[in-house]
């Protein structure tokens, strides 16, 4: 009594190749010339001398960072301004 309709199968679309542009190289990035040991050092008459100070607050061992007119901690960032005559 119940008859069943079939459906006609649905038409076969072909998919389309969708074509990507090549991929650009990225340039390469320019390596950072990290500071060197002997940057921070002096030695003057058989004795090592800083070249720049260390950070109050954090103890021996934290340069601070030289910024033309203050000096900055890169671990606590305590600052530090330069005397400056006029």
């Amino acid at each position: 009594m119940s008859e069943k309709v079939k459906e006609p199968p649905a038409p076969v679309v072909e998919e389309k190749k969708v074509e990507k542009p090549e991929k650009v190289a990225k340039p390469e990035k320019k390596k950072k010339n990290e500071k060197k040991i002997f940057s921070l050092y002096k030695i003057e008459n058989d004795k090592l001398v800083r070249l720049l100070p260390t950070c109050e607050r954090c103890g021996t061992g934290y340069f601070m960072a030289d910024h033309g007119d203050r000096y900055t901690c890169g671990r606590c960032g305590l600052t530090r301004y330069k005397h400056t005559e006029k």
